[in-house]
């Protein structure tokens, strides 16, 4: 942890601040170590304090070895305030896109003078370390190994839920903690939807399945979108899947440290586009996993994030056509000094599985 306060507090010299207050989950978690889901950082040159109420304070003081914890007596804004005060501090740096109006007013209390930091913390999250590229490629493993487990379960008939039932449960089974998000399963015309969360919809035969999921193992996540066929798929939409998987490939072999966000999406999206869908490819190529599902850096068509050794992203292209249906791939990749190295590895051959 200490490599990572030493850049926080870079952020107090360069900014001219005495102190930073940290109110969010992931960013009080990447910083002290403490997993409770109640609490906040007070970061200045000197001191490291986690303030939270009497549940979490033996959890806090265990995880959480570097920092002198304080028992909120009423909530912990008041706390804040008092710890501020006590220390005579002015500038005071907060989470200020993150950070609710209601919070800032109650942090504020007119006594302060409180400066948005942005997104400073989670630049700081965007290069892994060795620990953490190791966790993320076991959530990895887990959905790769979830995938080629539902590949054997589903079959027409099925209702999309029943499949991330299955999915969820076999992710568990594995070792995840929870899934990363709700997961998506998008069969035939829903393949259309890029966000099409299973439904009642019945799974027929030719129908292409859109899987994007994901699994949260010790607080970091994966993020992975699979396309499959049962039985024998429109001629329309295996073309569509090759031309998904060149640009997902081609990006993959091409990204890069140096690289910007829009640079590497303009190489997937020029695919596409070159091949006439570039109006079915409305999102983004990807973003950053870590902690969070989605975090910095952005690969998007606006995005002049540069991609940094040990950033950790997604590739994901997709085509979605209304009334027809969707194809989405999307890799988990570590960016490296060689390019890029997936994390998750399950086929992405065009699998079209046979009824019974």
């Amino acid at each position: 942890m200490n490599a990572r306060i030493d850049k926080v507090r870079k952020i107090l010299t360069d900014k001219h601040l005495d102190g930073i207050v940290v109110l969010t989950d992931f960013n009080r978690r990447y910083l002290s170590g403490f997993t409770g889901t109640s609490g906040a950082l007070l970061i200045t040159q000197q001191h490291l304090k986690l303030v939270t109420d009497f549940r979490y304070v033996s959890q806090a003081q265990e995880q959480a070895p570097d920092f002198q914890i304080v028992k909120q007596q009423q909530n912990v804004y008041d706390e804040l305030i008092r710890l501020i005060q006590d220390e005579s501090l002015n500038n005071i740096g907060f989470e200020g896109h993150l950070v609710s109006y209601d919070s800032f007013l109650k942090l504020n209390n007119g006594r302060h003078d409180l400066i948005s930091i942005g997104s400073e913390i989670e630049k700081i999250r965007r290069v892994k370390d060795e620990n953490e590229i190791a966790i993320i490629q076991k959530a990895a493993d887990i959905v790769d190994k979830a995938y080629e487990y539902i590949l054997t379960v589903v079959k027409p008939g099925m209702i999309e839920k029943e499949v991330k039932a299955y999915l969820e449960s076999k992710m568990l089974h594995l070792g995840a903690d929870d899934t990363s998000f709700d997961t998506i399963v998008a069969s035939g015309y829903r393949g259309a939807l890029p966000h099409g969360v299973a439904s009642d919809k019945v799974i027929e035969s030719g129908d292409m399945i859109t899987l994007d999921f994901g699994a949260y193992y010790k607080g970091y996540t994966s993020d992975i979108t699979r396309t499959f066929a049962v039985g024998q798929p429109d001629s329309k939409m295996i073309e569509i899947y090759n031309i998904v998987l060149k640009a997902e490939e081609e990006a993959l072999k091409q990204i890069k440290p140096g690289m910007t966000g829009k640079e590497i999406d303009k190489i997937a999206r020029d695919i596409i586009a070159n091949e006439g869908y570039g109006d079915y490819f409305g999102h983004s190529l990807g973003h950053g996993i870590g902690l969070d599902v989605h975090e910095e850096p952005a690969l998007s068509p606006k995005s002049d994030d540069q991609l940094e050794i040990n950033h950790c992203v997604t590739l994901e292209p997709g085509i979605y056509i209304e009334g027809l249906g969707g194809v989405r791939i999307e890799d988990d990749v570590l960016i490296t000094e060689n390019g890029g190295q997936r994390f998750t590895n399950s086929t992405k051959d065009l699998i079209i599985l046979k009824e019974e």
